[in-house]
């Protein structure tokens, strides 16, 4: 009796051994799992939503324009960011009366992700090879890569492409 109860206890210590194994592997070197903590990408992620973001979206290709990225500041590398991702690497960036234009070109925006009308005028940014630039949804109410000392966002800061979000209802992001 007492080999069967020492058999049951070995058993269930391995199995949350391998469980707490997986998970810290999946959540340092597959997932971002973060919680938001402001309101700078209403209203397509509002503050305290919970998301999800692929760390190995970008092993194989560079991000593009609109993806939303989780990613270190490079002010405040200890603090991620969520932000979409509007310019690109060698792109010149402006923002005129809340239109963003890119290489003189006005720039699609689908209206839907924003959460209003916008307003202001920025730049131009000269976009380095290899960094982003990079804005909030709710840009009248952003910190983002207007008003950083460190402008652009290097590619090696991303962490992850935002795969969805799951609380207070389960929704897509990408």
């Amino acid at each position: 009796m007492k080999e069967e109860i020492k058999a049951e206890i070995i058993s269930w210590v391995k199995t949350i051994f391998f469980a707490i194994v997986f998970a810290l592997v999946i959540t340092n070197f597959v997932i971002v799992n973060a919680q938001i903590p402001t309101g700078s990408m209403e209203s397509t992620i509002i503050p305290n939503d919970r998301i999800v973001a692929f760390r190995l979206s970008y092993m194989f290709s560079s991000p593009n324009r609109f993806d939303i990225v989780v990613f270190e500041n490079p002010e405040r590398e200890e603090v991620l960011y969520i932000k979409r991702i509007i310019g690109l690497p060698g792109e010149t960036l402006q923002i005129i009366n809340g239109e963003v234009y890119i290489n003189g070109e006005l720039l699609a925006e689908d209206e839907d992700f924003r959460k209003e009308p916008f307003h202001g005028s920025w730049g131009p940014f000269e976009i380095p090879e290899g960094e982003f630039f990079v804005l909030g949804d709710n840009r009248n109410n952003s910190a983002d890569s207007r008003t950083w000392r460190i402008t652009f966002v290097p590619e090696g800061n991303i962490i992850g492409r935002a795969i969805f979000k799951y609380f207070r209802g389960f929704e897509l992001l990408t």
